[in-house]
């Protein structure tokens, strides 16, 4: 396990490799994630730290942690899965869409036009990776005799505010993790890498031969759920 310093290093070196990579023109990155498995501890840091940074409501979560049971008894351990998008390069969700609100961006990233969705939900169905919810507009204090003014605040994606209430978008439009498309594009690092307590996330262009994570998708150690499907997804895990 990394030390303090160890872990410190890393973020600067992937803040570095985001820098020289939004350099170059967008076409030619490939945003990626690779989520080490081994260094995982369930503590769903990220899980909190993407509600607040994207002021998820009740039931819309971007980036679930999986608890599973791995072996045979008494031969078993428990595994925890981080499952945030998988910005595939074939979406099946992109397909489906029948106005072209889900798309996919030049650098890899596949977006959702929050004005165009007519929250059909056919992108909640193809996608196989149940990495998309709906947005029924609820508040976590429902129920109480007061809503706070910090539930009603806008919602901030795609670097635009997103008001809440009246029926407003992206209420009653399906949602999903955008690898904090608003945040990389001040140059910040997605929310979920910066608040791993175990350093078990890395991000950055996979088209970049020298960043962290070329290197690491090109472990042995490196796989990809569901490649059986032809998606392409741009999550890799160490497993």
């Amino acid at each position: 396990m990394p030390n303090v310093l160890e872990q410190e290093s890393m973020l600067v070196r992937m803040q570095a490799d985001l820098q020289r990579s939004l350099a170059k023109p967008p076409a030619e990155r490939k945003w990626v994630m690779v989520i080490d498995l081994r260094k995982c501890v369930g503590c769903s840091a990220c899980t909190v730290g993407c509600v607040a940074e994207n002021h998820l409501p009740p039931g819309v979560v971007y980036r679930p942690v999986i608890d599973q049971e791995i072996g045979t008894f008494p031969n078993v351990r428990r595994r925890f899965m981080p499952r945030p998008c998988m910005q595939c390069d074939v979406p099946p969700c992109v397909q489906v869409c029948p106005v072209g609100a889900t798309w996919k961006r030049s650098d890899g990233i596949v977006e959702i036009d929050y004005e165009q969705c007519i929250g059909c939900r056919y992108c909640i169905t193809a996608c196989p990776y149940s990495a998309r919810t709906f947005d029924t507009g609820r508040y976590y204090e429902d129920g109480t005799p007061v809503v706070s003014d910090y539930e009603k605040l806008p919602a901030y994606e795609y670097g635009k505010e997103w008001p809440r209430g009246n029926g407003q978008s992206p209420v009653g439009n399906a949602r999903k993790c955008q690898f904090c498309v608003h945040r990389l594009d001040v140059g910040m690092l997605p929310m979920c890498v910066t608040t791993c307590i175990g350093q078990a996330n890395y991000f950055g262009d996979a088209n970049d031969p020298d960043s962290i994570v070329a290197s690491l998708i090109a472990s042995p150690g490196a796989i990809r759920l569901k490649e059986e499907m032809g998606t392409e997804p741009s999550v890799y895990y160490l497993v």
